[in-house]
């Protein structure tokens, strides 16, 4: 489907939510706190305008990584006291902040489906991850590698290295990247070989993306969405929610590198 006719279509399906009572288009426009982790944030930024656009609603955007320390982290923010009407995160990030008791129960629904791959500057050697072996001796050769400080990372240094044998290596020439997306490492050349999202990565134009993990290892995640637990403004970002993962917008989604989750 061209671009023109899917945004078409997505504005349709607002103007549809807003017509229905839904809580937007109404006299006194409603304004969502809205925080995202970096595999959803290009799907996000294409939507976004849409949703305003059609319902007159503003949406305040952030984002941050699903998981870990950094200062921009979700978890960082909301410790820091931050409020947010809608979360955005891996699902294994937003159920353990359902167990904190920062997101409402029951508030969660699946938005797409994220797989990690890997990256090379452009122009440089494009080295073989395509079986298992392969990605090991890859890895085992490369100069210098670099990966996510967020969920993809956590698997990638706590699962995935120890499974291939390669963590010592690692150690040596590996790096996690925080607050910064692993593409713009790699990039400048402070990589030779990256490993985040394939959203995160794709639309780096100065790198050539070369696949995505192995089967046998690779780990799919579900990012979800949740309400916030002091969520001012429920029923607009309820709205928001159920556009950000309807049937009418997903070929932006999957045009960013992201499986919408189908209904």
């Amino acid at each position: 489907m061209r671009p023109f006719a899917t945004g078409l279509r997505a504005l349709l399906f607002v103007l549809v939510l807003a017509a229905a009572g839904s809580g937007a288009g109404t006299a006194s426009a409603a304004d969502i706190r809205v925080i995202t982790s970096g595999a959803f944030t290009e799907a996000y930024k294409k939507l976004v305008p849409l949703y305003e656009a059609a319902t007159g609603n503003k949406v305040t955007s952030a984002f941050g990584a699903s998981v870990g320390n950094a200062p921009d982290s979700i978890p960082s923010r909301l410790g820091r006291g931050e409020t947010f009407d809608v979360l955005i995160l891996s699902d294994a990030g937003l159920e353990a902040m359902v167990k904190e008791g920062r997101i409402q129960p029951g508030s969660r629904v699946d938005l797409a489906l994220s797989q990690i791959g890997a990256a090379v500057k452009k122009g440089t050697p494009k080295p073989d991850i395509s079986t298992v072996e392969a990605l090991k001796k890859t890895l085992m050769e490369a100069k210098s590698v670099a990966w996510s400080a967020s969920a993809s990372g956590v698997y990638l240094s706590e699962v995935l290295w120890p499974k291939l044998g390669v963590a010592e290596q690692m150690a040596k020439t590996g790096k996690k990247i925080l607050s910064e997306r692993v593409g713009a490492v790699v990039a400048r050349g402070d990589a030779e070989l990256g490993f985040q999202q394939v959203s995160e990565l794709i639309y780096f134009k100065e790198l050539d993306f070369i696949g995505t993990l192995p089967e046998a290892v690779q780990q799919t995640i579900h990012f979800s969405a949740g309400l916030g637990k002091d969520a001012q403004n429920v029923e607009a970002a309820k709205q928001l929610v159920r556009f950000l993962s309807s049937p009418a917008v997903a070929d932006i989604v999957r045009a960013t590198g992201l499986d919408p989750v189908k209904k």
